[in-house]
């Protein structure tokens, strides 16, 4: 595993991204990523209709070695109804569940942090701009992954999002929020991400390495 990219934040052409399914994974595989989940973006809508056609191509990643995971990103979804949008995906089959978070260039809605960072069913909370001690510590508490974004704008707020997840013991992934061919990063790129944002040497290991694997196993797909 040592070396290979985990990325679990990305978009196709199901939401706003340029890539169908399919291409996305290839590309992946030969970039060298032991994994990469398909998280397009989702509400009430069309949840259903995204997870069942990304699942499609996903079972066929075992042709180039690579993990392909079928998720949602739940966006600008109402914070009274994140909960139930999160058993919607589940129950859609969604293997892994992001939400986007309080990023500091989209009008969000307050109060979407802390519903992400309370609910153990949500993986990872995305780009959650300037969260709160308080909302890192209820995410660190039900295993909800906080994330360091490759992505222009969302990563205005990595500094203070890796300095909080530090100060209350959140664990973090560096993931792309890839939506085209030129988002995609090598562990390279990640790693000076990783480092921009102020972790030290051993807290980048643990986003690009342990914590992936982890997730991985918690998923069933080590």
């Amino acid at each position: 595993m040592r070396g290979r990219r985990c990325d679990f934040h990305t978009h196709t052409t199901f939401s706003d991204g340029e890539l169908i399914p399919m291409e996305l994974i290839r590309r992946a595989a030969v970039a060298d990523h032991r994994a990469v989940s398909i998280t397009d973006h989702v509400s009430f809508s069309n949840v259903e209709w995204v997870v069942r056609q990304v699942t499609k191509d996903c079972d066929k990643a075992d042709a180039w070695d690579i993990v392909a995971i079928p998720g949602v990103e739940l966006t600008h979804v109402p914070v009274r109804y994140i909960d139930d949008a999160v058993r919607l995906a589940r129950d859609a089959g969604a293997e892994l569940v992001v939400v986007h978070g309080e990023t500091p260039v989209e009008p969000v809605e307050p109060g979407t942090n802390e519903a992400a960072a309370t609910n153990p069913d949500v993986d990872i909370l995305a780009h959650p701009g300037m969260i709160s001690e308080k909302d890192a510590e209820q995410a660190a508490a039900n295993g909800v992954y906080l994330e360091i974004s490759c992505r222009n704008g969302h990563s205005l707020a990595n500094g203070h999002i890796a300095a909080v997840a530090k100060a209350v013991g959140a664990e973090v992934l560096v993931n792309t929020d890839m939506h085209s061919p030129n988002d995609m990063s090598t562990v390279a790129y990640a790693t000076t991400i990783a480092k921009g944002a102020g972790l030290d040497a051993d807290s980048v290991r643990k986003a690009l390495e342990a914590n992936p694997e982890v997730l991985l196993r918690k998923l069933g797909r080590a």
